[in-house]
């Protein structure tokens, strides 16, 4: 059974840090195009960046462009999201699971089968 386990999260001040780290046990990992997506209350759960197998391409939506940088150590299963720049509007559940990027859009799949806990990050004004 896939687990995915994200951490990291928390209580920041607007212009703040924080770096989430997911982690995927009982599935090959470094096959699979990875992503983070976010949902805030109210709103639909929307893609944030995604990282191909490799590490050698990488994207992001719009909004946390320039800001956040998504990164992964096959070696560990484990991909991360380092948020620099953070804003009131960042403020959400941050889950992570595989990708794929269709057209320039991250779409998350099924291959894993389920979603983590997510991670709860809160950017305070």
């Amino acid at each position: 059974q896939v687990q995915l386990v994200e951490s990291g999260g928390g209580l920041v001040q607007a212009g703040g840090s924080l770096r989430l780290s997911c982690t995927v046990s009982g599935r090959t990992f470094s096959s699979y195009t990875m992503g983070w997506f976010r949902q805030a209350p109210g709103k639909e759960r929307e893609p944030v960046a995604a990282i191909i197998w490799s590490g050698g391409s990488t994207y992001y939506a719009d909004s946390v462009k320039g800001r956040f940088t998504i990164s992964r150590d096959n070696v560990k299963n484990t991909v991360y999201l380092q948020m620099n720049g953070l804003k009131v509007e960042d403020t959400a559940v941050y889950y992570c699971n595989a990708a794929k990027v269709v057209a320039g859009q991250i779409l998350p799949t099924s291959i894993f089968g389920s979603w983590g806990q997510g991670a709860q990050v809160t950017v305070s004004s």
